[in-house]
């Protein structure tokens, strides 16, 4: 299952080690999901990160190597998603979430996302990360 990572999210695994968030590099460590983050949102990630806990920017760019990193996705991916009335700043992460071929968009942006959780849009399903975490245990249980 290919999990494409919100900022919020790697910021939330990099903040706190025992979280839904870090619980999935736990699982893409053991094989069980790929996780993917656009450059986009690598940056939002590591700004706020400096601004909040700086001291936690070693322990995102260790977490950060098992993610992969595509191309940012494409002025025509960036902006279907605002048909989806995503602001600027986050239409680019469903737009490259769909671009990178994800299973899933891992987003705790419930301001944003919220109403969009649950649906499947261009292929990618929006999911919390609670969400996301369960689905992959499923499927590793299969």
């Amino acid at each position: 299952m290919r999990l494409f990572l919100d900022a919020n999210v790697l910021f939330s695994a990099a903040y706190r080690a025992e979280g839904r968030a870090a619980a999935l590099f736990d699982l893409a460590g053991s094989g069980y999901c790929t996780l993917i983050a656009s450059p986009h949102a690598l940056e939002e990630a590591r700004r706020n990160l400096e601004l909040k806990h700086a001291k936690l920017l070693p322990r995102l760019e260790r977490l950060l190597q098992a993610v992969a990193v595509p191309q940012e996705c494409s002025a025509e991916n960036a902006a279907w998603p605002r048909t989806q009335m995503l602001p600027d700043k986050d239409a680019p992460i469903l737009g490259a979430a769909a671009q990178a071929g994800a299973d899933l968009l891992v987003t705790g942006d419930r301001t944003h996302f919220g109403r969009l959780y649950g649906r499947t849009l261009r292929g990618v399903y929006i999911a919390t990360p609670a969400e996301a975490l369960a689905r992959v245990l499923a499927e590793a249980r299969r």
